[in-house]
């Protein structure tokens, strides 16, 4: 699947930022939960059972086809990644190592005779895809002519109304209105015919589609007209955006000197991409904060790009007795703190967007 080129973007290859990967999404409840209800939820929609087929593109460590799995439904896993698939596999997930377009769909079929999947699944992948129609076209191949596609992906509305400046970055390709998404399925002959909102991300959509024809849902007809009111198809829509990121990143500059100015012994927790950002954008170092934990032992040891803070475990954190804590992937903020707070820290914990919140520990 050849990266995209553009005469405006540098686009980063695929290959090297997803065929050897650090994030694995069991490592947090919040998104395990949040599977649990999608595959309880889809099931009972679709009638999915034994005789059904399931495919996730963009699988992970199995995070979520596991559900199918317990349920006696037939899965299949695709993941880029061979050391994520590798565990996914070791957990009991079938999952094939390899990129996503037409011609994986292709081989895909051809070993169930040419038969599709009743659902396709592809969570917080849009954004990552370079070659669109390709993958695209992929999904409908795997769905067939009745199967159902389901996307989830952080939404741009979300985004630009929550300051999310710190999504934007190498993996990601692209940012998804609902209006953008209908447009590019419909490239590939899917329609969407109903759409929920979520949580999750800060903000995201679930996008249901089908070469099928289905009477849209009101919940579709809503998004479509609150989207056409708030002009997300026009420049106006993101005017005011730049300076709304750099009130973001003076408040996170401004707490910080004053920590350092009081003594204040700051870490992090959260060595995500999103993470990594916000620091380099506010040019934060290891003399500001001292370490970020994070319980992926694969990202444990290592450096944060730029700012060269050290990546320890939630105990050895804990252990350098700060007193502050900055919560960097501030969508698991409420998993974050309670984790810190079982494990004892009495200290303030912070996110920086959509700006500055200090929270002290319960009394």
């Amino acid at each position: 699947m050849p990266a995209a080129s553009s005469s405006f973007d540098t686009v980063v290859d695929e290959r090297g930022i997803f065929t050897d990967y650090a994030y694995f999404s069991s490592m947090s409840s919040t998104w395990l939960d949040h599977a649990a209800r999608f595959c309880a939820d889809v099931t009972r929609r679709l009638a999915l059972g034994p005789g059904s087929f399931v495919v996730e593109v963009a699988s992970n460590d199995g995070y979520l086809l596991r559900n199918f799995v317990a349920a006696g439904i037939p899965c299949l896993g695709i993941e880029p990644a061979a050391n994520v698939a590798a565990i996914a596999r070791a957990a009991g997930v079938p999952t094939e190592a390899c990129f996503f377009g037409r011609d994986a769909a292709r081989d895909i079929l051809g070993t169930r005779g040419g038969r599709p999947a009743d659902l396709v699944v592809a969570n917080n992948v849009l954004a990552h895809v370079p070659d669109l129609d390709d993958f695209i076209g992929g999904l409908a191949l795997l769905a067939g002519p009745r199967g159902v596609v389901s996307i989830e992906a952080p939404h741009l509305v979300a985004l630009v109304d929550g300051v999310q400046f710190d999504t934007i970055y190498h993996e990601h390709y692209a940012y998804w209105s609902l209006l953008a998404m209908e447009a590019a399925l419909a490239r590939q002959g899917l329609r969407v015919f109903d759409v929920e909102r979520l949580a999750t991300h800060g903000g995201s959509l679930r996008v249901f589609s089908a070469a099928a024809d289905h009477p849209p849902s009101t919940a579709l007809l809503a998004l479509r007209a609150e989207e056409a009111g708030r002009g997300v198809g026009g420049d106006a829509f993101y005017s005011g955006f730049g300076p709304r990121v750099r009130a973001v990143l003076d408040g996170l500059r401004a707490w910080l000197d004053g920590c350092v100015a009081e003594g204040r012994r700051v870490c992090a927790y959260g060595a995500a991409a999103k993470g990594n950002t916000l620091l380099n954008a506010a040019g934060v170092s290891a003399a500001e904060i001292l370490a970020v934990a994070d319980r992926s032992s694969a990202k444990q040891g290592r450096l944060l790009p730029g700012s060269r803070i050290p990546v320890v475990s939630p105990a050895a954190m804990l252990a350098l007795r700060p007193d502050d804590v900055l919560i960097l992937p501030w969508n698991i903020e409420a998993e974050v703190a309670g984790q810190l707070r079982t494990a004892g820290f009495a200290g303030r914990l912070a996110i920086a967007v959509p700006r500055l919140i200090l929270r002290d520990a319960p009394v």
